[in-house]
Parts: C-alpha cells; structure tokens; sequence
C-alpha cells in the first residue's frame, strides 16, 4: 500500500475509506509475499502481496503495481479472478480500508523489487496464517482478501478455460488451504483430528464429484488423501501430504512435457489447450506447428498466439471443420494431443475434436502422441462426458435441439503412443499404473468405515 502526499493528507478524514488493490502472484502453487519497507507510510515491515492505493478502476490499477513492484510486464501474468472487496477497520491507524483482491498466474519468479519492499517470498498461502509456517507479520486482513480469490469446489466445476492438470493442482490447493485453515485454529480450538478428517474428507469427494471426467483431478485428490491416512488423519496431515503432492503433480507434467518434446520436431499439429503440450511444443520449437481453433470456446487460438510468441516456427490457425483437409494437404510430421483421461484400454477421453484428428491422421499414416502424465490414467472402464452451454452453439428462437459435447472419446488403435514422465507406454503399462493408481482409492473405504462405525456408535441397536 504506497503511500502519496494526496492519500496521506485525505487520511484523515475518517468518514472516508482508503480503496487499496492487493494482487496475489502464484507461482507453482505458491504465491508472492512482499515485505514492506521503511520507504511505506503503513505497515511496514509486514508482509503482503502486491498493492497500492486504487487512484482509479482496480483492474487497472493492479496491473500498475504489478510493474512497479515485481517488474514484470503484462504478458507475464494472466488474470485468474478478483473477488469482493474485503472491508476493515485499523483503530491503530484510525483508518478504514476497502482492499479489492486479485489472484494472478505469473510464469516468472524472476522479480524485481521497488524501494517500497525490502524482501520477498515466494510460499504456501497458508503460510499467512498464525501457527503455520514461521508465523510472519502480515498486513491485516491477507489471509481473507486471499480467501476471496482462492479456488473452490465451485471454481473447478465451472472453469471451462482450463485443462485437467491445471485443475488437478487448483483441486490440491483447495485442500491444502482448508487444511492450513484448521490448523491455524488448533490454536484457538485445540486440536480435533476426528473432526478434522471428516471435515477434509467430506471436502474431498466434492472435489471428486465436482470434475467427473477427469481421473487426474480424482487421482492426485485421492493420493493427497491416501498420503494423509498414514498419520492420524487430520489438518496437518492432509497439509503436508497437499503441499507435497502439488509439487509432485507439477513436476511429473513437467516430466512429460520434457519426455515428449524429443518427438515434437518438424511440423506438428495439435488442438484444443493442453498446459503439458504446449510446454512440451516450446522446448521442442517445431518448425510449423497448426492449431485447430477448438470451437465453441476457440481455446485454440489462446494456444497459438502463445506459441507464436515464444518458438520460431511459422504457427498456423485453421478452422476444426477444415482438419482432415489440412492433414490431407499439408505435410505434417506428427499429432500432438493432451488427454483429460487415459482409459485403462489405452484410449483418449479429450476436448471434442481429438477423435476426428486422430482418425484423420490414422488415414494419412501420421502418428499420434498423446501427452499425459501417469496420473491422468483412469481406474474406470466407464466415460461421464461433460456438455458445454447450448447457448454457445445456437441461442435462437427455432425449436431446435443443441449437442455441445466438450469431450470425445479417441480409439486405442487411433493412437500411436502414450508419452508420460516414465516415457512412452504400452497398452499393458497403462492397465498397470490404472492398478496402482486404484490402490489410492482405499481411504474412501476407510472413511466410510469411520462414518458407519460412528454411526453404530451413537445407535447400538443397528448391531
């Protein structure tokens, strides 16, 4: 919150609030915490995320302290959200603040500090609480104006922009934070391992019924909670098993972005956004790479200008209609699709649009690679396909009836290839990482066990 003449002196009107912008960096999981210097007016020496007076719109504003403060420039962070404003008043300061907060994803970590801050960190959120992390002073109200833009059950279920691994990792950090959050209040409350569990457990399967499509999402909720079952179960386990496991899932998609990028030379062609992909397309920097735009949400074209801007190959957009033409047409070297699941058979559940490019590619004899990490193999035979809004395919008056399907499924013999960070699987290996990944399936029948013995308890007369 830096300080000018003009803000200082009309500080003192206390029937006026002061409308700061607080911004929340995050990286890998983490997010940017900013130690106030000497050079503030307020709060210094407390730690908080990039903010300042909002002079005009908030959103604009943030963007302004974004960089004054880090140094990085527009195109190094992208809006995730901003929430309610978080209303506060300082009886230190006699003083009253609006604080409107923002979340954004940065790729950097590479900062530059004004003289408004003396420090930074780069953390857990749930490290801005009392009793967990190293207890550092934090400006007033961080940990709710950060509440207010974090990801929820909700969040998940309607994000439609984003692919399963991104969300697989917001899912992880939904947990980690209402953990970090109960194990805060174990100082006020005391500790409630009991209540603890059923809490994070009953928050878990909302996270598994929240994306049913997407076996990564289920599978990496079900190891953080599997991993949270050795110890007693309760907030600080289930934090510890999150925090680890949001690195983990990071590095293994990083992994196979790494694997496939050794295969993703020439011309390629790809579709839909697939985080894994395009990291896996920029280490490689193919020499052509064509995009097919992904309707109705056209995510597609977010893809290629991101490509465009960081590989030197000529980046081509065409319509989805126009794939098996282009493939026909143009001299491709491979397809390079992400997954949002792998079935145990060794097919490919992706946005809409993957089938009729893999078939197609499977008539001109170019081969497929789907970029996955293990974690996104399914331990179920069945398919729960989502549908997108009617209204983006036709929002007329006619009585007509609308398919939108956001998901197809792409035959085993259409795909050359599964590339992971333990490399390329065969059919065989993909049904056996499904048999491990179902051995993390067993602290739900745990919990159930918990909740019926419970439940036997308060009524012995069920015996």
């Amino acid at each position: 919150m830096s300080d000018s003449p003009s803000e200082r002196d009309e500080s003192g009107d206390e029937a006026t609030a002061s409308h700061v912008v607080t911004a929340f960096l995050r990286n890998r999981g983490e997010v940017l915490l900013l130690r106030r210097s000497d050079a503030v007016g307020t709060y210094a020496g407390q730690w908080g995320g990039v903010s300042g007076f909002a002079e005009g719109q908030p959103d604009e504003q943030v963007c302004v302290e974004i960089r004054e403060e880090t140094g990085l420039e527009d195109d190094a962070v992208s809006l995730v959200r901003t929430g309610r404003p978080v209303e506060f008043a300082d009886p230190d300061l006699e003083r009253e603040w609006v604080v409107h907060p923002s979340l954004f994803d940065c790729e950097s970590r590479e900062i530059e500090l004004s003289e408004e801050h003396d420090a930074l960190e780069w953390v857990s959120p749930t490290e801005t609480l009392a009793g967990v992390g190293n207890d550092r002073e934090t400006v007033p109200e961080l940990w709710t104006a950060y509440e207010r833009v974090a990801p929820t059950v909700r969040s998940l279920a309607a994000d439609d922009e984003h692919g399963a691994a991104y969300l697989s990792v917001r899912a992880l950090e939904v947990l980690r934070d209402r953990a970090g959050l109960l194990v805060a209040e174990r100082r006020e409350f005391g500790p409630d391992p009991d209540g603890e569990r059923d809490e994070l457990a009953e928050l878990a399967g909302r996270l598994l019924e929240a994306r049913p499509s997407m076996a990564v999402l289920r599978n990496r909720v079900n190891r953080t909670m599997a991993g949270a079952a050795g110890a007693d179960g309760g907030a600080a386990a289930v934090l510890e098993s999150a925090l680890s496991n949001v690195d983990r899932a990071l590095t293994a998609d990083e992994d196979a972005a790494a694997t496939a990028s050794e295969r993703l030379t020439g011309s390629v062609a790809t579709l839909s956004r697939s985080g894994t992909v395009l990291e896996a397309l920029r280490a490689a920097e193919p020499t052509r790479v064509f995009v097919a735009e992904s309707r109705p949400a056209r995510e597609g074209i977010g893809v290629a200008e991101r490509l465009a801007a960081t590989i030197d190959g000529t980046v081509t957009v065409h319509t989805d209609a126009a794939v098996a033409h282009v493939l026909a047409r143009e001299d491709i070297d491979r397809i390079a699709v992400g997954a949002d699941t792998v079935l145990p058979d060794g097919s490919v559940v992706n946005k809409t649009g993957t089938r009729s490019l893999s078939v197609a590619a499977d008539r001109e004899e170019i081969p497929v690679s789907v970029v996955a990490a293990t974690d996104k193999v399914s331990t179920r035979e069945d398919v729960n396909l989502e549908s997108g809004d009617q209204t983006a395919v036709y929002d007329g008056d006619a009585s007509i009836d609308v398919l939108n399907p956001t998901f197809d499924v792409t035959p085993a013999d259409c795909i050359d290839e599964v590339v992971t960070e333990r490399g390329a699987l065969e059919p065989e290996e993909i049904d056996a990482v499904a048999e491990e990944l179902r051995d993390l399936e067993a602290w739900q029948a745990g919990d159930e066990a918990a909740t019926d013995r419970e439940t036997t308890d308060r009524n012995p007369s069920r015996e």
